[in-house]
């Protein structure tokens, strides 16, 4: 998989060693904020932060506006992350042609993409335990309540991804 998710990083990107992900769940406010800021503190942490562009974003509109929904923002804090300014915000048709790669927490997130940018005809559409070679959902915190989990799994799949984009770029 790792030629294959290099492949398609947008030209432009590669040519300027940028890497544009957004990651995206139901309302932004648990899982993708969560993966953001996990992700952005990785690529500090190995000092690339001109490398990549890291947002998020929610594939509907119940939470729009809110900030990182507090069990959440205090799992990040257990482990020295901070979501500052975060503001949910609906993922948009155009966000396809900006990012080189859009991931996805669950099929349903999935699916809702599709609908959105009328398939996915350059391969940036992913789900995030894919990164992992487990394809399977990454829990929704609001309903299990299981922040934790969550946090590992997304973890594991950040890191995942993230050593797969530096070995690779």
């Amino acid at each position: 998989m790792d030629a294959f998710l290099f492949g398609h990083i947008s030209f432009f990107a590669y040519l300027c060693n940028m890497k544009r992900i957004l990651f995206v769940c139901h309302g932004n406010i648990c899982r993708s904020p969560m993966a953001e800021f996990m992700f952005k503190r990785m690529v500090r942490m190995a000092g690339q932060e001109d490398e990549f562009e890291i947002a998020s974003a929610a594939t509907h509109d119940d939470e729009l506006g809110n900030p990182v929904y507090p069990m959440a923002r205090q799992e990040l804090a257990k482990h020295g992350i901070g979501c500052p300014g975060h503001v949910a915000r609906l993922i948009a048709k155009d966000d396809y042609s900006h990012y080189d790669l859009i991931i996805g927490m669950d099929e349903a997130n999935m699916n809702d993409m599709q609908l959105l940018f009328g398939g996915d005809p350059e391969g940036k559409l992913y789900l995030m335990m894919d990164f992992v070679g487990k394809h399977r959902d990454v829990a929704d915190p609001w309903y299990t309540r299981n922040f934790t989990a969550t946090w590992n799994d997304l973890n594991v799949a950040c890191t995942a991804l993230f050593n797969q984009l530096r070995d690779n770029g």
